[in-house]
């Protein structure tokens, strides 16, 4: 699993002009799926988000998490995140997962957010969507479950 969370003052989603999920205060994160993800990376992928410690303490240091400051996550599937432009002007999208497979995973990745405690809005999974965000910072951080 691939993962850019970017720390946001507010964020939306719509879909057909709709605004179909909403933030403040917490992280916009955009989900990419490949083949041979599984619970273990979704785990790892979850705990690091929740715990991670990038918004401002008291002090102005970034040394609270997600959980510290009570935030919110929009969540964004995005198989782009998994496009190849080595070759050609065409990505590849041939290492990103199935759609039902992703969906599955996507979902669960959720769910387990709202477990720890966290209010998750979510895209709509295979829409075209417009995502729109204020970046504080700006703050941005890409992880990747096969670099832990």
């Amino acid at each position: 699993m691939k993962a850019v969370i970017q720390r946001a003052r507010n964020a939306n989603v719509k879909v057909d002009g709709k605004v179909i999920g909403e933030i403040d205060n917490g992280f916009v994160v955009l989900l990419g799926v490949t083949h041979d993800d599984n619970e273990e990376d979704m785990d790892y992928l979850v705990k690091k988000i929740v715990h991670l410690r990038v918004f401002e303490d008291e002090n102005g240091k970034m040394n609270d998490s997600l959980l510290d400051i009570g935030g919110s996550i929009l969540s964004i599937s995005q198989f782009t995140l998994y496009g190849d432009t080595r070759k050609g002007r065409r990505p590849s999208f041939t290492k990103a997962a199935n759609p039902e497979i992703a969906n599955e995973l996507y979902n669960k990745f959720n769910k387990k957010l709202e477990e720890q405690g966290i209010l998750v809005q979510t895209g709509e999974f295979g829409a075209m969507m417009d995502v729109s965000l204020t970046n504080v910072g700006p703050v941005t951080f890409i992880i990747d479950t096969k670099d832990k």
